[in-house]
């Protein structure tokens, strides 16, 4: 990792033996992504959305780099509705299980639900296993993470019409089963970020 923002956690994590985990949020509603298909000569294609008010389904993932580069994991939580800062404990709470009390180091975004009070103070009380460093303001090409977004929205999600949200979870798990079993995906994600072990 050449970024002098982030020199700093990787050193650390090497040291601690601890797992960098990259965490992000997005989004996704009923309106289809429209995306270029195929069909026969003289059959223009139509996406017909059967949504009626477009509601969202919010998604955390986190991508999860062993501290000596040879492994990495992808996590996932969705969510019905917008982010708040007690789902985000809630998947916090569930990688602390994952990892079985290891050491990590959390790298994400200034988001609002990422620093208000209660968010703090559970991480206040997480120090003996979370240690959490911000990405710069301004910069989400430096989360791999958006690329996974990009990658699922453009492949699994593309031209689906769904009537509701429930429809959306099954692609959204078979984009994010791909992103596991393909490894090298998540290291090409860290190296388009401009990030290398």
């Amino acid at each position: 990792m050449e970024e002098p923002a982030l020199g700093c956690p990787k050193k650390n994590a090497r040291r601690q033996h601890a797992w960098l985990l990259f965490e992000d949020e997005s989004g996704v509603s009923q309106q289809p992504v429209v995306r270029r298909t195929w069909a026969p000569r003289g059959e223009t294609p139509i996406l017909t959305p059967t949504g009626g008010n477009w509601k969202r389904l919010s998604i955390a993932g986190a991508l999860a780099f062993r501290w000596d580069g040879r492994r990495s994991r992808f996590f996932f939580q969705t969510h019905a509705g917008s982010y708040t800062d007690g789902v985000l404990i809630t998947f916090v709470q569930a990688l602390h299980r994952h990892f079985r009390g290891g050491r990590v180091i959390l790298i994400w975004d200034g988001l609002g639900g990422h620093k208000s009070r209660r968010m703090l103070d559970f991480l206040r009380r997480q120090r003996r296993w979370l240690t959490v460093e911000r990405l710069p303001a301004y910069a989400p090409d430096l989360n791999p993470v958006e690329q996974v977004w990009g990658t699922v929205k453009t492949c699994e999600l593309a031209n689906v019409c769904a009537p509701d949200l429930t429809t959306l979870r099954t692609p959204l798990r078979r984009g994010f089963a791909r992103i596991r079993c393909q490894p090298r995906l998540a290291f090409a994600f860290l190296h388009h970020a401009g990030l290398r072990f």
